[in-house]
């Protein structure tokens, strides 16, 4: 019987990555089989760089499946980036299986070696494909967020994010009153930046 892990993303702390957990219960459910592990974060899609992600595949033993909701859940990485993952699950053996993609649910279903093969095979392929959608997706949405931008600052609609008065009076307290950078970022929970700039600030008046 197939070990599977299910993976959950969500491109930001705002969105639920744990919001396609019943669906995936309910898939394995129907099918008699279980969720050995869950793997849930809060991470871009385009990168490689996901602790949860990485964690999975240092788990992961040859026949294990990968269970995602959608194929753009697990990646919405550039060509290099996604010929290395997918080469990493190739090389470990395991199988992805996407709700999205009805000809990967095979992949938990038992079946002579033919069948598999040829299963693999046509889910390389879908993957791929479904892979480069989520990608192109991911560049024109950011394109299209870049020119609403520029076009937003040209008319005049684009104002910076409002200074935070008080955090900032107080931020200059602390200056003035020598505490060490560190130890007003710690206090204020701003970052540096913010502690520089105001620094700049005091210097000019």
């Amino acid at each position: 019987m197939a070990f599977i892990r299910a993976y959950l993303r969500a491109s930001t702390k705002e969105q639920d990555a744990g919001r396609a957990r019943a669906d995936l219960e309910r898939f394995v459910k129907e099918r008699g089989l279980v969720v050995a592990a869950w793997y849930e974060e809060n991470e871009s899609g385009a990168t490689l760089k996901r602790p949860e992600l990485e964690r999975l595949m240092r788990d992961c033993h040859p026949g294990d499946v990968l269970l995602v909701e959608q194929v753009d859940r697990l990646s919405r990485l550039n060509e290099a980036d996604w010929e290395k993952l997918r080469t990493d699950l190739k090389s470990k053996q395991v199988r992805v299986v996407a709700l999205d993609l009805p000809t990967s649910w095979q992949a938990v279903s038992e079946g002579d070696e033919f069948s598999r093969r040829m299963v693999d095979a046509i889910n390389g392929m879908m993957l791929d494909m479904l892979a480069a959608i989520a990608r192109k997706d991911y560049t024109d949405r950011r394109r299209r967020q870049s020119q609403g931008i520029e076009k937003a600052k040209a008319e005049g609609r684009m104002r910076g994010r409002k200074e935070d008065e008080k955090r900032n009076g107080k931020i200059a307290v602390l200056l003035r009153a020598g505490l060490s950078w560190s130890q007003i970022v710690e206090q204020e929970e701003c970052s540096r930046a913010t502690v520089a700039k105001i620094a700049k600030r005091l210097q000019t008046t």
